[in-house]
This record gives C-alpha cells, sequence and structure tokens, in this order.
C-alpha cells in the first residue's frame, strides 16, 4: 500500500480511547441504540482526526491530504446511494440512516484536518474559533441529529460548548500538541502574556504561561456558560447527553485550575466526582 493511501496505525483500541476521553461519546446509562450511534459518530470523527495527524514514519502533509481526499470520496459515496467500502463508513452508514444525519459536518470534519496539514499556528483568538467550526462544533451538531433535535437555536448554542471544548482540550495538550509542532494557543494571547514558544517545551510552566492558561480557560469557561442555555432547550436522553458534555469541560478547567494552570507535566484530568457534581447542577438548572 502506498503512503497517500496507507491509514495511520491505532494502537490504542477505539474503545478504550473513548473511555479515556474526557468527554464520552457514549454515556453508559444511554439506551443501547443510541449508544451505538453515538460511538459510530466517535469512531468517525476520531478516525479522521488520526488521519490527518496521527504521527506516522514517512507520510507527509502531502500524503495525508490524499488520504483525506480518498476518505471524503468514500464519504459522498455513502450519500450517494453508491456502494461503500471503508469499515469506517460502513460502520457509520446505518446511523446516517435512522438518524438522517447530514453530509455537512461530516465533510466539515474532514476539512479540519486538511487545515491541519497547511495551519500550525494560530495568529488570534477569532482564526481559531473559525478553526473549531470545523474542528469541533460538527460532532455537537451531529450528536444533536441523533436525538432528533438540531434546530437552528440547539445548534448555535451547541457550537459555543463544543467550540469551549476543543479549546479546553488544546489547553491539557499544549505541551503535546507542541512536540507535534502545532500551537494553539493564539500569538496575540501569547504576546499579551510574554510568553515566547519556547516556553511550551519547558517541562513546567512559566509563570507568563500560567498567566495565559488561565486566561484562555477563563474564556472558555465564559463560552460554555453561554451555551449551557441549550440544556433547557432539549428533552429526554438528549439533556442527559448533553449534560455530560457540559460537565466534562467544567470538571476538566477545575482539573485545571487545581495544577495551577501548569499543563506542561501532563495533561490535567477531571475527576469522576467531579464530572458527576457538574452534571447534576447542569441539570438541575436546566429544569429550575
Amino acid at each position: 500500500m502506498s503512503s497517500a493511501t496507507r491509514a495511520p496505525a491505532a494502537p490504542v483500541p477505539l474503545e478504550a480511547r473513548a473511555r479515556a476521553e474526557n468527554f464520552p461519546v457514549a454515556l453508559r446509562i444511554l439506551p443501547r441504540a443510541t449508544r451505538g450511534h453515538l460511538f459510530a459518530l466517535y469512531r468517525y470523527a476520531r478516525f479522521v482526526d488520526d488521519l490527518g495527524d496521527e504521527p506516522v514514519v514517512g507520510v507527509t502533509a502531502a500524503d495525508r491530504t490524499a488520504m483525506l481526499d480518498v476518505f471524503e470520496a468514500e464519504v459522498r459515496r455513502l450519500y450517494d446511494g453508491r456502494p461503500v467500502q471503508h469499515p469506517v463508513v460502513c460502520a457509520l452508514a446505518p446511523t446516517v440512516d435512522a438518524c438522517r444525519l447530514p453530509a455537512g459536518p461530516l465533510l466539515r470534519l474532514i476539512e479540519a484536518n486538511r487545515v491541519d496539514q497547511v495551519v500550525t499556528r494560530y495568529a488570534t483568538v477569532e482564526e481559531l474559533v473559525r478553526y473549531c467550526s470545523l474542528s469541533a462544533d460538527p460532532v455537537g451538531e451531529l450528536v444533536l441529529h441523533v436525538f432528533d433535535q438540531a434546530g437552528p437555536a440547539q445548534v448555535q448554542l451547541s457550537g459555543r460548548i463544543c467550540t469551549a471544548l476543543q479549546v479546553v482540550e488544546h489547553l491539557q495538550d499544549i505541551a503535546e500538541d507542541h512536540r507535534r509542532g502545532r500551537v494553539y494557543l493564539p500569538a496575540a494571547d501569547r504576546d499579551r502574556f510574554g510568553v515566547p514558544e519556547t516556553d511550551l517545551a519547558a517541562a513546567t510552566a512559566s509563570g507568563a504561561l500560567r498567566a495565559a492558561v488561565r486566561f484562555e480557560a477563563d474564556r472558555a469557561k465564559a463560552w460554555l456558560d453561554a451555551g449551557a442555555p441549550l440544556l433547557a432547550t432539549l428533552h429526554g436522553w438528549a439533556r442527559v447527553a448533553v449534560g455530560g458534555y457540559l460537565a466534562g469541560g467544567y470538571a476538566t478547567l477545575r482539573a485545571l485550575e487545581r495544577c495551577g494552570y501548569d499543563p506542561l507535566p501532563g495533561p490535567p484530568r477531571p475527576r469522576r466526582r467531579d464530572i458527576a457534581a457538574s452534571w447534576l447542577a447542569a441539570m438541575a438548572r436546566s429544569i429550575g
């Protein structure tokens, strides 16, 4: 198989990776069929992300773009009613049919990974938000479609939550992203706090970097707060699931605070009791 079509290896099984994510898509209390649809979405998003970013010796950015093009063609065949062969697309097909998933959000996730091949730094937060509209917001929209509650107002609020969650993940993974040649802290914000890029390669965060991370975390919390009214517009299992994602975001922000806003030694992980407390609080507010 040529490098242009070789998929990156995933050393950790997808099920285990899903359990390790901060914002697992398959909450155990959801009905089995719903969990299946959400895991199919997770598998799709995870595969596309790995295709665009997972380290593979000898695979270039051009190779990755070619692999993404091939995968997009397979997704388009699914929507055109033509036979598909890729196992990830085959696994997603029943969910596309049962939940009437639109193609747009799935294709935007692919486009986000094309962007990753040519953009590794962001000058402003506005640029980063536009990237998140491709890399994160489509996931929330697809989840809402699974629950058949993807109205325009819901999708807009979901986008605020998903952008916040993406930024929080970037804050957790500053060191790993930098090792891979990526920096998601906007240059304007690094300049504001006097953070040279070399600080991102240190064993522990400087005072300036801690201040910058705290600033970004506070902004992400404001975005979570702005999207939180989504819960009150949802009903049934959708409210339960989205409340779980929101709770994961708040709990991870608390984890960042506990480590003094220094994620460089390793990604700070939320405690289960914090997730549970945030979920209960979010659910209570949504029905208050």
